[in-house]
């Protein structure tokens, strides 16, 4: 063998050795990389046990500590990445019942229902992944971070999640807290108030894991004091009762939803919803769920018409929720509508619609093409946002259809007038799933918020009538034909949030990370 050519060996061996002595550090850096990943996956998903049906709240506070930590030593790309498989996994284990709703119930493919249930999930993941790059592109470890910059900023995405591109207000972590000491603080600054002091608390433990003395003693009182704020407000009455008490009674159908517009099946539902109501007579106020009807009120008339007839001579008053048809300039338009028949009827229509579901985002002219062209466009019509209460059984009722309760200071315009809150839903497309007690939870936030009692009444749970301070007065079973009968107390004043809105919450988070802000560029220069 030649000098050149052994020569040309060794440099190979030398540099196959090399590689070799590198090769152990880069899957042990994947590994630990992984490792992160997944444990940011995993407190994710452990989160959504957080809400109901589990109501776990602590996790409320040790899990978005987790997320908090994990950003510790990460670049803004790497945290962004944290943020993502943090929300993917609450959304994942948190809504899994898109599923059921997509596929079981409503037949789609399972192609397409992966797709759209990962995209839903892949969208909210995306929320938190800008908070983890924000918080740590802008701030770097300790308790700037920790107790301002990290809380305001998830805050502050948490509320544009809920209204931007129609929103989607699922799993906001102010509603684990409904039933804790924490929810009194609901009336002042609503469910994104309440997040904001979670979101603080989750600070205030990795500040008291990592801070100095100094830095511990003031996590601890961030931590602490929001509880002993919340607990002496508990015996606040934010609202007064301002007439006699209204008996109530929630008629739960529980039909289900592949029989609900199928013809063979109409007369057999609109016997059992007329032999329920039958035996609620005398009750004041009789409510049934959203879409009870099967078919456009339009094509019931002599049903619901004979119905409030009978219902009138008994002394009771009927709330129905139903699908109509309107003619409006030579073509109908449809709404998802509450109808309270009493000593005159009144119409509450459905205006925060879901995308894609209710109605299909395209201009009206669009619209009108398809069906001219015989091409599917069925779409629901939006109410608007200035709509009044309901006048039926001596109440003022403040009504929202379905998801519309999800939305925090959504129907604030009708207070004072609403006494009571009325919200018809229809989960039977959602089977026996945490969806149902998640949005009962919701619901139960909405009367602490207003001060109001709430009747909720859904075609196959969770239905019941929920006090001013959000507790739960009735509950009927779930997945069972049921009439629950309870009573509601009419109710005046305001709370303040009632008054203000998300703006205190959103006030506040605006302040920390102008704060926040202001420290990190005092650093700067």
């Amino acid at each position: 063998m030649s000098a050149e050519r052994s020569e040309d060996v060794t440099v190979r061996v030398d540099r196959s050795e090399r590689a070799g002595a590198r090769a152990p550090a880069i899957p042990g850096a994947r590994r630990a990389a992984l490792l992160r990943y997944g444990l940011a996956l995993g407190a994710g998903a452990l989160l959504s046990c957080a809400f109901a049906p589990f109501h776990w709240w602590p996790l409320a506070i040790v899990c978005p500590a987790i997320l908090i930590w994990l950003w510790e030593d990460a670049t803004a790309r790497r945290a962004a990445g944290l943020g993502f498989w943090f929300g993917f996994g609450t959304f994942a284990a948190g809504t899994y019942w898109l599923y059921v709703a997509i596929h079981t119930v409503g037949h789609a493919p399972v192609w397409l229902t992966l797709v759209v249930a990962l995209a839903l999930m892949g969208l909210m993941a995306a929320y938190h992944a800008l908070t983890g790059y924000v918080v740590v592109r802008f701030w770097p470890a300790g308790p700037v971070r920790w107790l301002l910059a990290a809380p305001a900023v998830w805050l502050l995405l948490e509320w544009l999640r809920g209204w931007l591109l129609s929103g989607f207000p699922w799993l906001s972590l102010g509603y684990t807290q409904t039933g804790t000491a924490l929810a009194h603080l609901a009336p002042l600054a609503g469910v994104y108030g309440v997040s904001l002091v979670l979101l603080a608390s989750a600070g205030s433990v990795v500040a008291l894991a990592r801070g100095t003395a100094r830095v511990r003693i003031l996590a601890a009182a961030v931590l602490v004091a929001p509880w002993l704020a919340s607990a002496a407000l508990g015996g606040t009455a934010w609202t007064h009762s301002s007439g006699a008490p209204v008996s109530v009674a929630v008629v739960q159908g529980d039909i289900p939803q592949q029989e609900k517009w199928q013809a063979d099946h109409s007369e057999r539902i609109l016997e059992r919803y007329q032999r329920m109501t039958e035996s609620a007579f005398g009750t004041k106020l009789i409510v049934w769920p959203e879409s009870a009807l099967p078919d456009l009120i339009n094509n019931l008339l002599p049903y619901v018409a004979h119905l409030d007839r009978e219902a009138r001579a008994h002394g009771s008053s009927l709330v129905l929720g139903t699908e109509r048809a309107a003619l409006h300039d030579g073509h109908y338009d449809y709404y998802n509508s509450i109808l309270a028949l009493g000593r005159q009827a009144s119409w509450y229509d459905k205006d925060h619609l879901v995308p894609l579901v209710e109605y299909v985002p395209l201009p009206r002219f669009v619209l009108h093409w398809l069906e001219r062209m015989n091409l599917p466009s069925s779409s629901f019509t939006p109410g608007g946002r200035h709509q009044k209460p309901l006048p039926v059984a001596g109440l003022e009722l403040g009504p929202t259809v379905c998801y519309e309760v999800a939305y925090g200071g959504y129907m604030l315009h009708m207070l004072p007038k609403a006494n009571v809150l009325v919200n018809v839903t229809d989960d039977a497309w959602f089977g026996n799933t945490s969806e149902l007690p998640q949005q009962f939870q919701m619901a139960r936030m909405r009367a602490q918020e207003e001060g109001r009692y709430l009747v909720v009444a859904t075609d196959d749970g969770v239905s019941g009538v929920i006090g001013p301070q959000g507790q739960v007065i009735a509950r009927a079973p779930i997945r069972v034909p049921y009439v629950l009968r309870s009573a509601v107390v009419p109710m005046a004043g305001m709370t303040p949030f009632a008054r203000a809105g998300n703006g205190l919450a959103v006030g506040l988070a605006g302040v920390g990370l102008a704060a926040a802000l202001a420290t990190a560029l005092r650093r700067r220069v």
